[in-house]
C-alpha cells in the first residue's frame, strides 16, 4: 500500500524568470554545467552571463539527436561540474538529463517552450542517429528546480503551446483510467489522491483558459490565461502523469506514429486526438466526446485523422493503428484491456463524430 507522489523540489514561473536563475541556484550549485539548446542560446546568452557573473560555470551548446554518443561527448566536457542545468526544448532537456544521469549529478530544468510536460519529470528519450527511439531512461531524482520563463516561452511559435495542450488534455482521463485499471504510476506505486486532483485541475485550466492563451501566444504576450496554460502544460500535466499514470491516449500514439501522414504530427497533436479515442473506448456518450472535439478545434488541436494529415483512412489502416496500440513495452504502467477490434471501433466512432461536428 506504499504510494509515492513526486515532483521538482521547487517550481518557479513568470516573465523574466530566467534572469533569477543565478539567485535561485546559489545554494544548489557551485560549478554548474549549462547544456543549452543551440537554437535557444542566442536568446538567453546575455541573461545567463549576467546570472552567473563571478561564479565558475560551463556552457555547452547542444544540437541534434539525443543519442548515447552525443551525451558522452557532453560528459567529456563537463569539467568537474556539480550540477547540470538544461535549457531549451525537449531535446535540450533530455540531453542535459542524460549528462546528469551519467555523472550522477542533480538536474535543473529551464524549458524554452511549453510543448510537453517533461521538465518536471525524470524520464528522457534516447534515440539513434536515424531518430529511432532506443530507450526511455530515468534519472534517479526529480529535478531540484524548474524555472519557467513565460516571456521566453511566449516568444516561441504559438504552435508549441497548442501541442502542449494536446499532451496535457489527456492527463485527467489517463490518471483516472490508470487508477481504475490498477496501473502503477511512474514511481512504480499506486496513486495518491493528490495526483488525481492535479490532473483534474489541469483539464479544467485548459478548458477555461485555452482559447485566450492561444490568442496571447499568437501575440507573443504572456497574460493571465497564458500563465495558467503554461502552468497546466508544464507543471500540472507533469505531476499528473508521473504520479498519476498514463493509459489509452498514450498507447494509441504508438499506432499514430506509424500511420500514413499522421506520423509526422507533433506528439501533442497525437495525444490530443488519441484522448478522443480513449473517451470512445471508455464508452463515453456522444455529447461528452463532441464537447471535447469542440474544445480541440477551438485551440487548433486535431479531432480527426484527416486533421492529422491522414485523409480517408482505410479500414486496414485503422486496424493497424489499433493493433499497434495493444503492443509495446508498457508493463504495469500502461494497461490496455481493450482488444484491437474494440480500439478500431472507437477510432471509427471518433471519425464519425468529428464529421458530424465539423
Amino acid at each position: 500500500m506504499i504510494r509515492i507522489f513526486g515532483g521538482p523540489t521547487r517550481y518557479v514561473q513568470g516573465p523574466g524568470a530566467i534572469g533569477e536563475l543565478g539567485t535561485l541556484t546559489e545554494r544548489l550549485t557551485k560549478r554548474p554545467l549549462l547544456v543549452v539548446d543551440a537554437d535557444v542560446l542566442p536568446f538567453v546568452e546575455a541573461q545567463l552571463s549576467t546570472a552567473f557573473t563571478g561564479r565558475p560555470s560551463i556552457t555547452l551548446a547542444f544540437r541534434g539527436e539525443v543519442t548515447h554518443a552525443a551525451i558522452d561527448l557532453l560528459v567529456e566536457q563537463a569539467d568537474d561540474a556539480d550540477c547540470v542545468i538544461g535549457i531549451g526544448g525537449g531535446k535540450g532537456l533530455d540531453a542535459a538529463k542524460g549528462v546528469a544521469f551519467k555523472l550522477g549529478l542533480p538536474f535543473i530544468a529551464v524549458p524554452s517552450i511549453a510543448s510537453n510536460d517533461s521538465p518536471t519529470g525524470r524520464s528522457m528519450a534516447i534515440y539513434n542517429d536515424e531518430h529511432v527511439l532506443v530507450a526511455i531512461e530515468t534519472i534517479p531524482d526529480s529535478p531540484l528546480l524548474v524555472v519557467t520563463d513565460t516571456q521566453l516561452i511566449a516568444n516561441a511559435p504559438a504552435r508549441f503551446l497548442r501541442t502542449g495542450m494536446g499532451d496535457a488534455l489527456a492527463k485527467k482521463f489517463e490518471a483516472e483510467r490508470a487508477v481504475a485499471d490498477g496501473a502503477s504510476n511512474f514511481f512504480g506505486t499506486g496513486q495518491l489522491r493528490t495526483a488525481l486532483a492535479i490532473a483534474d485541475a489541469c483539464y479544467q485550466t485548459l478548458r477555461e483558459h485555452g482559447v485566450a492563451a492561444m490568442a496571447a501566444a499568437e501575440r507573443h504576450e504572456p497574460d493571465e490565461a497564458f500563465e495558467a496554460v503554461v502552468e497546466a502544460n508544464v507543471l500540472m500535466a507533469g505531476l499528473a502523469w508521473e504520479s498519476g499514470g498514463l493509459s489509452y491516449a498514450h498507447a494509441v500514439v504508438r499506432g499514430l506514429v506509424k500511420a500514413r501522414g499522421a506520423a509526422s504530427a507533433p506528439h501533442g497533436d497525437h495525444v490530443g486526438y488519441a484522448t478522443l479515442v480513449q473517451l470512445a473506448i471508455e464508452g463515453r456518450d456522444d455529447g461528452f466526446i463532441l464537447d471535447v472535439i469542440g474544445f480541440n478545434r477551438s485551440v487548433g488541436l486535431p479531432a480527426s485523422l484527416a486533421e492529422l494529415d491522414m485523409g480517408s483512412p482505410t479500414p486496414d489502416e485503422i486496424a493497424e493503428i489499433a493493433r499497434l496500440t495493444t503492443i509495446g513495452p508498457k508493463g504495469g504502467r500502461i494497461i490496455v484491456n481493450a482488444d484491437p477490434g474494440q480500439i478500431a471501433d472507437a477510432i471509427k466512432r471518433v471519425e464519425q463524430l468529428a464529421t458530424r461536428e465539423s
